[in-house]
């Protein structure tokens, strides 16, 4: 039988990615230059969906949504995991440790949630086209919206809730390179069955409830999309719904590895390349997807970059003018 001390921890050990120190300059170039390129272009996403009012639309309202979100989820992360790469003592203390686990979870549930919006948003265009304006208004959008964001924070305040129930006792080193649920759990000095039970029903409600509805609104949409019957017009439907399928495939697949696997425990390699993906990785990679794939976007962008082009000739042909006539007085 496992006996446990008695002391009250007030601080965490991460391990990180790797124990390597051969690795860490490496891994903190790449991790740095992900979280630049997301921060970015999310960012980027977010001003060109609201100066452009071709892009005031349904579709940009959750695209804007979303890149916002991925801005606080990579920085609920990776700003830490950074620094601890390149500290000596990788802690974090109890407090802040369990408000980055309240914050990462409210924000994945929060994905979860728009990402099935998005599907929606999809489904109304494609399936009635002629019915758009009148189902995706304006007030409806904020709604969805709005419940995804509550959706997320209520998951995560239950969990945490929880979880700060537990008691941890001399067990501070937590075998990952952020503060994830499945891996505190793994430090509490008593049984967590019921909790690890919990996450995974609590899986089933947040990502395998909206995945499968997902997968039903994508059904309709592509039965739809076959009974379109010029090839043009169903190659214009499909390429409107290819970014959003590969962003929940990305995202769906890995929150699935994590979280639905009742009873095992949390802490291997594979896991934490699972979580880095979705937790680093795909936000970099939702801005990329989306601009790629969406020309309303790439049009966006060009007409943007061509018309400041064009105002810095202005502006340096009008200095040019004014330096040339204030020389001509003398």
């Amino acid at each position: 039988m496992v006996t446990w001390n008695s002391t009250t921890v007030d601080e965490f050990i991460l391990v990180g990615v790797t124990g390597s120190q051969d690795l860490q300059i490496l891994l903190f170039i790449v991790f740095l230059t992900c979280y630049l390129v997301s921060l970015l272009g999310n960012a980027l996403i977010i001003w060109l969906s609201n100066v452009n009012p071709r892009l005031h639309k349904p579709m940009y309202f959750f695209l804007r949504n979303l890149s916002f979100l991925d801005i606080c989820f990579t920085s609920s992360v990776v700003p830490k995991m950074l620094i601890n790469i390149l500290s000596v003592k990788k802690t974090i203390s109890y407090n802040a440790c369990f408000t980055q686990m309240c914050v990462h979870l409210s924000l994945g549930g929060t994905e979860c949630f728009l990402l099935l919006t998005m599907a929606y948003d999809r489904y109304v265009a494609i399936c009635s086209p002629l019915r758009y304006t009148h189902i995706m208004h304006p007030i409806l959008c904020i709604k969805m919206a709005a419940a995804s964001w509550v959706g997320g924070f209520i998951n995560a305040i239950v969990h945490t809730g929880i979880t700060l129930l537990l008691p941890f006792c001399s067990r501070n080193v937590v075998n990952h390179f952020f503060c994830e649920l499945p891996s505190l759990l793994e430090l509490a000095c008593t049984d967590t069955s019921p909790n690890k039970i919990f996450i995974f029903f609590s899986a089933i409600v947040v990502a395998a409830a909206p995945f499968f509805f997902i997968l039903i609104t994508y059904v309709n949409i592509i039965s739809s999309i076959m009974k379109i019957r010029t090839t043009r017009g169903r190659k214009k439907a499909f390429s409107t719904c290819a970014s959003h399928v590969f962003v929940v495939t990305l995202f769906y697949g890995t929150i699935f590895f994590i979280y639905l696997r009742p009873g095992t425990v949390h802490v291997t390699n594979q896991d934490k390349v699972a979580t880095l993906f979705y937790s680093v990785i795909t936000p970099m990679l939702n801005p990329l997807i989306y601009t790629l794939r969406n020309k309303d976007v790439k049009l966006t962008l060009k007409e943007t970059i061509r018309k400041n082009v064009f105002l810095r000739k202005t502006i340096y042909h009008l200095s040019m003018e004014y330096t040339i006539n204030e020389y001509s007085k003398y």
